[in-house]
């Protein structure tokens, strides 16, 4: 058996595709782009490296597209076959295995079966970083602190990867509402290892639930050196500093960061896709004038209608299709996360039946008028299921507390504003909110008067 840095364990490979697959590993926990590149090196050098093609599995899981997933699940069957017909290693089974469920649409099987190696195995970083991202997709906040609280004693400051995994336990604690020991954390993950970007990001999701807007952009602005070396993750890093100059009000400055550093091209990475639609609709919630923008997030959602492989995706491109004024476009979406909602294939079905549906029927309201219904506090209890994040899902909170002022319905938008407390302080938001609702009160009162 061969172990690597990170302590991962591989039944057969040589030194050099070793030394490939630590650089790959390496990148990945750092979000940079020279991962798949490393892969394809070790690879090269041993085609059939378990530990590399399984993670070229699940690196498909991660982009969450219907052809990638149809990708992951053919890399599933092959990896499985390896495995069979090798003396695989405990952490060998114990990927292939999880890979299995996750391209299934399992992502929770997944992440069970990678913390059950965990047990025996705490220092394996790539197990503990994948099951962390399984249950990051998957809305799992409780699971993602689990995880990495699992294994953090067992780790030193001299185990390899152990910055990376501070940075992890960092976001858990945030995502848990512990905002402080977030922060140190985070802090001290960079200390740790100067690359961890997930760790820089925890402490912005820190600065964005605390509402201390300007110390956030001066963090970006101080680790801008570090996120921007990142993949498309430093796109989801100008989405947090434009974010910031939205929350201060500075509406051209964060149309600029927008187009410079959240959307500088048009990409169908579903990440890419959501930072953009989220912080449009933020602007058009507060009138901002974006001009064209929406124009080329409306093909992507137009090609992207159909495929459900991702709740908090499909639902972002509702968003769009509403921007746009496209009623067609708009109801064929909710149409097809009613039908996922009907089906039992993996954990998408039952986030679309206990959340996706519900709240695409509500959007719909926008388009269609009419009442958004009674549900919208229930609805909200809900959406930690579509995955993403407070400050990501935030966007779907802010819409279904202006559907409730809106509609004059005092108890609900109060109740709504109040979840959306539990986990970030107020911000202009809540103010804009109050408007609305005083507003479409003193419209109730005229009719009732004429």
């Amino acid at each position: 058996m061969i172990i690597d840095r990170y302590s991962g364990q591989h039944s057969a490979a040589t030194p050099h595709a070793i030394a490939a697959y630590e650089v790959a590993v390496a990148n990945v926990a750092a979000h940079r782009p020279a991962a798949a590149e490393a892969l394809a090196a070790a690879l090269a050098e041993s085609p059939d490296f378990l530990g590399a093609r399984t993670l070229q599995g699940f690196a498909a899981v991660i982009l969450a597209r219907s052809e990638t997933m149809l990708a992951a699940r053919e890399a599933a069957r092959d990896v499985q076959a390896l495995a069979a017909a090798l003396p695989a290693t405990p952490q060998e089974r114990a990927m292939t295995e999880a890979l299995g469920h996750a391209a299934q649409g399992s992502l929770l099987r997944a992440a069970q079966r990678l913390d059950l190696h965990l047990i025996d195995q705490p220092r394996d970083f790539l197990a503990l970083k994948l099951s962390h991202a399984m249950r990051f997709m998957s809305g799992d906040l409780d699971g993602m602190l689990k995880t990495t609280g699992l294994v953090l004693n067992d780790w030193s400051a001299d185990t390899p990867g152990y910055g990376f995994l501070l940075g992890c336990h960092a976001f858990g604690l945030e995502e848990a509402g512990d905002l402080r020991q977030a922060e140190n954390y985070g802090r001290a993950a960079l200390r740790h290892e100067p690359s961890d970007a997930w760790g820089l990001h925890a402490v912005s999701h820190v600065f964005e639930m605390d509402g201390r807007t300007q110390e956030g952009v001066s963090w970006l602005d101080q680790t801008r050196p570090v996120w921007t070396r990142c993949n498309n993750f430093a796109f989801h890093m100008g989405w947090h500093l434009s974010l910031f100059q939205l929350a201060q009000g500075r509406h051209d400055l964060a149309l600029d960061v927008y187009d410079t550093e959240v959307r500088p091209a048009s990409t169908e990475d579903f990440r890419d896709v959501v930072n953009a639609v989220s912080l449009l609709w933020r602007m058009r919630q507060e009138q901002v004038d974006v001009g064209h923008r929406w124009h080329e997030l409306h093909v992507i959602a137009q090609r992207r209608k159909a495929d459900t492989t991702l709740m908090f995706t499909s639902l972002h491109h509702l968003l769009t299709m509403i921007a746009v004024g496209d009623r067609i476009g708009a109801r064929r979406v909710a149409q097809e996360i009613a039908l996922r909602a009907a089906s039992t294939e993996g954990d998408q079905a039952r986030v679309a039946a206990g959340a996706g549906a519900g709240v695409a029927q509500a959007l719909l309201t926008l388009l269609n008028g009419g009442d958004a219904g009674p549900d919208l506090e229930r609805l909200a209890a809900k959406v930690t299921d579509i995955g993403g994040s407070h400050a990501q899902r935030d966007v779907f909170y802010r819409t279904l507390a202006l559907l409730a002022a809106d509609s004059g319905d005092r108890v609900a938008a109060s109740a709504l504003l109040a979840q959306r407390r539990k986990f970030r302080h107020d911000d202009r938001f809540v103010a804009l909110a109050e408007q609305r609702l005083d507003f479409a009160l003193r419209q109730q009162a005229r009719r009732a008067v004429a």
